[in-house]
């Protein structure tokens, strides 16, 4: 914890007197980052296998409290479709999420963007969405060639057509 003296004016018969205070000067969004939350290794090589042999369409990590680090939730398989990754999401808890939307632009090329996905519906515990608010830039500086993100407190916000828009 650091300290800041401050100088506070004290007026004693009418003197000016100048007294130190010193004052924590407390930062709470920095807790989580001094302490930091993990991030297994199988995150890392599964993103690796979706991002460069496409083995996956999508990964699902979940926060390990007692371990204190991201892990891999589950991952799905690349005949997998968008509806079967956003029913593998949790209803009521908080998760991020990794998906490799492929596409064709109107010059019909195929091309796949990759977007990560902080899953924080309203309904989870203020606790679960703290943790994993305070986490998501440490764990998505792991993962390298993310094309866009999106934050989703309910499912409408990540739409198949959200997808779609932000990758044209």
């Amino acid at each position: 914890m650091s300290f800041r003296g401050v100088a506070v004016a004290v007026s004693i018969s009418g003197l000016m007197q100048h007294l130190p205070l010193q004052i924590p000067l407390i930062m709470p969004w920095t807790a989580n980052a001094q302490s930091g939350m993990g991030v297994a290794d199988h995150c890392k090589s599964a993103y690796l296998e979706l991002q460069r042999k496409k083995v996956h369409r999508y990964i699902i990590f979940k926060i390990d409290e007692k371990k204190k680090e991201v892990v891999v939730e589950k991952t799905g398989g690349p005949a997998e479709s968008y509806e079967d990754f956003t029913s593998s999401l949790p209803e009521n808890d908080c998760r991020y999420a990794v998906y490799d939307f492929d596409f064709v632009t109107s010059e019909n090329c195929k091309k796949s963007k990759i977007f990560f996905i902080a899953w924080s519906p309203a309904v989870s515990r203020i606790r679960a969405k703290m943790l994993y608010a305070t986490s998501k830039d440490r764990f998505r500086r792991e993962l390298e060639g993310i094309h866009y993100e999106i934050q989703a407190t309910d499912p409408t916000e990540m739409d198949l057509e959200v997808l779609q828009d932000r990758a044209h």
